[in-house]
């Protein structure tokens, strides 16, 4: 079998399968990436009993406290079963011997990613659009209602002070691996910190929560049949989670500028799709926050996401990204700043 960047030696992955007891599972026979991910890796495992996932660290240097893999693997466990649908934990593996760094895995969910316009133009009627919209208000509404105690999760986060540790950690972030000067950066993390809100409710947030880190099923009436990529998860500030959410969120009459770079689910421009302003109205209707003062949480979340892309740009320079598109990733990090600037001002709205 042949190997594959990050996974350069299938027969150790398969003996090493074989000895945690998922020997019923039937000979290891293909490896494939899944195409998709900026951040940690995803591959399909073929196997004589069916599909499984597995997820691992990016290539090359990994900032510090991100793409810890037991930590992911945990919120998957603790929300299987649950109202919040994921795919089903199978095993996790903390020894960097077998493939080359931490891993889990977890069972193949069946379903699409709808990432770009032309997914969407080719794939969906108006009234899914809005069937989806539905959805994923109402789905980031189930996330921040989960009872952490109850399914254990009670001290997987500080809800106190969330956004402060937040604005510290990622420019911290920024500091590891930004590769340029970048105009309007330092501005903007003096304006954020000046104007942090008070500590909202704690809730679970899955951090990076967006159409395409969803797998739908398309019919009558669509439907999520799993929320992926808890990489981010914490337990935090829900406001925060709604924010990100919506910098993704694409919508008609965005300047073309922002819609080229497509960070986010471009499709959301299509015609049946919520707008910014109405999906925050309806997450509000369903969980009762007040949302009067998201544009600040949008603003942190096009902070936030300038932080990340330019991780991947810095190993996109370094020739340790896997997949296509990276090249993509740099040209964002300033128009998201320059964004962040403008909803602040008051030049642009939610």
């Amino acid at each position: 079998m042949p190997s594959v960047p990050g996974i350069e030696d299938p027969a150790r992955l398969a003996s090493w399968m074989n000895g945690a007891g998922l020997s019923g599972l039937g000979e290891l026979t293909g490896i494939t990436l899944i195409a998709g991910g900026r951040s940690n890796l995803t591959y399909r495992l073929d196997t004589g009993s069916g599909p499984l996932v597995l997820r691992r660290p990016p290539l090359g240097h990994v900032l510090p406290t991100a793409h810890d893999m037991s930590r992911e693997y945990r919120v998957l466990t603790a929300l299987h079963g649950t109202d919040v649908p994921v795919a089903e934990p199978v095993a996790s593996c903390q020894d960097t011997d077998v493939i080359g760094s931490p891993f889990y895995l977890m069972q193949y969910v069946d379903g699409l990613v709808i990432r770009s316009r032309e997914d969407g133009e080719r794939l969906l009627t108006a009234e899914q659009g809005g069937q989806l919209s539905e959805l994923l208000a109402g789905m980031l509404a189930r996330i921040h209602s989960v009872d952490v105690d109850a399914v254990g999760l009670a001290g997987f986060g500080k809800p106190d002070g969330y956004l402060v540790r937040q604005l510290a950690r990622w420019q911290r972030q920024w500091e590891l691996s930004n590769t340029r000067e970048m105009p309007g950066y330092a501005e903007l993390v003096a304006r954020l910190a000046d104007g942090l809100p008070a500590s909202a409710d704690g809730t679970l947030v899955h951090g990076d929560f967006r159409l395409d880190n969803t797998l739908v099923r398309l019919g009558p009436a669509a439907q999520i049949a799993a929320v992926v990529d808890w990489e981010m998860c914490t337990l935090g500030d829900p406001l925060a989670d709604l924010g990100l959410t919506l910098c993704y969120w694409a919508e008609a009459g965005d300047k073309q500028n922002w819609l080229d770079i497509n960070v986010g689910a471009s499709v959301t421009a299509l015609p049946g799709f919520f707008t910014r302003a109405q999906f925050a109205a309806r997450y509000a209707e369903l969980t009762g926050r007040d949302v009067t003062g998201l544009s600040y949480y949008v603003a942190f979340g096009y902070f936030k996401l300038a932080v990340v892309l330019e991780g991947i740009h810095a190993r996109f320079l370094q020739h340790q990204t896997v997949g296509e598109g990276f090249e993509r990733e740099g040209p964002a990090v300033p128009v998201l700043i320059a964004r962040a600037h403008e909803l602040l001002d008051g030049e642009l709205t939610v």
